[in-house]
């Protein structure tokens, strides 16, 4: 006899609740051992002294305030919980915490019940919610430093092509086609682009991830995922200009919109797709 429903709904919450909160972790430390380590190898590379500096990893150090780096205790440090108990301040020098903590934890935990609601407590559904959490992660790093990390967008590609292998072999060779096509969509993008005006419309970590959503879904979801994005992120940056004027003429990230549009796609985008041919005929 298996759980109730409520029961395993209840308990993809708390899963993902935690995986949510370390999510935290690697959103906030991985742009920084990048930079470090680019820096070390500009270092290597000029012949200079290697610096020293406190090791810094995902591990270590311990969670602490970013202004007063007073630990923060175990309790304190409960995803949801530990925010709202402080009212969202350091519980030594009262400094504000970010929302992005709980709401990034809140999601972890959403996107867990919903994953679980549509595909069960299965081996597929792991597959896809880490899907989910690593474009998370990746909408959320390139919204704060404009990076899109090769250490997370290669993997979830690599991790597409197997989810295909393993679940839907007959769909492997779509996967493949995606994942170029994907890549090669934005890459010549990027260059028309550049030959008409001058300049970089996006980076190459665009390209990487949208091969990656290509590899998850297929090349013929490609367009709708496309229409999604292109569609959010330019409602989102004219609202944005015209609420604040001194933002015209700021770069966008796309990596947020890819990230939104590829959880769509994942999750309702062949639901949507019928809905749309329904429609037509």
């Amino acid at each position: 006899m298996g759980l109730p429903p409520s029961v395993i709904t209840l308990f993809a919450l708390l899963i993902g609740l935690c995986f949510g909160s370390f999510l935290n972790v690697v959103i906030t430390r991985l742009p920084v051992m990048l930079m470090r380590g680019w820096r070390s190898e500009a270092r290597a590379s000029l012949e200079l002294p290697e610096e020293s500096s406190p090791r810094f990893n995902l591990a270590t150090p311990g969670s602490m305030c970013p202004r007063c780096e007073q630990p923060i205790a175990w309790h304190d440090n409960l995803p949801l919980v530990g925010w709202l108990k402080r009212r969202g301040k350091c519980a030594h020098c009262q400094t504000t915490i970010s929302a992005q903590y709980p709401l990034v934890e809140l999601m972890g935990g959403l996107l867990a019940v919903v994953v679980v609601m549509l595909h069960g407590a299965t081996l597929s559904a792991a597959f896809i919610y880490g899907a989910c959490l690593t474009l998370l992660a990746l909408a959320v790093i390139d919204f704060r430093t404009y990076l899109l990390p090769d250490i997370l967008t290669l993997p979830l590609l690599w991790a597409g092509l197997v989810y295909q292998l393993l679940f839907q072999p007959l769909l492997l060779s779509g996967a493949v086609m995606g994942a170029i096509a994907g890549y090669l969509v934005l890459w010549s993008f990027y260059w028309l682009f550049k030959l008409v005006t001058g300049k970089e419309g996006m980076g190459y970590g665009d390209f990487k991830l949208l091969a990656a959503l290509g590899a998850w879904l297929g090349w013929g979801m490609l367009p709708l995922l496309l229409i999604l994005s292109a569609g959010v992120g330019a409602i989102v940056g004219l609202v944005a200009q015209a609420l604040s004027p001194r933002l015209r003429g700021q770069p966008l990230p796309f990596g947020p919109f890819l990230a939104l549009a590829g959880w769509v796609c994942l999750l309702v985008g062949n639901e949507l797709i019928a809905l749309y041919t329904s429609l037509l005929y």
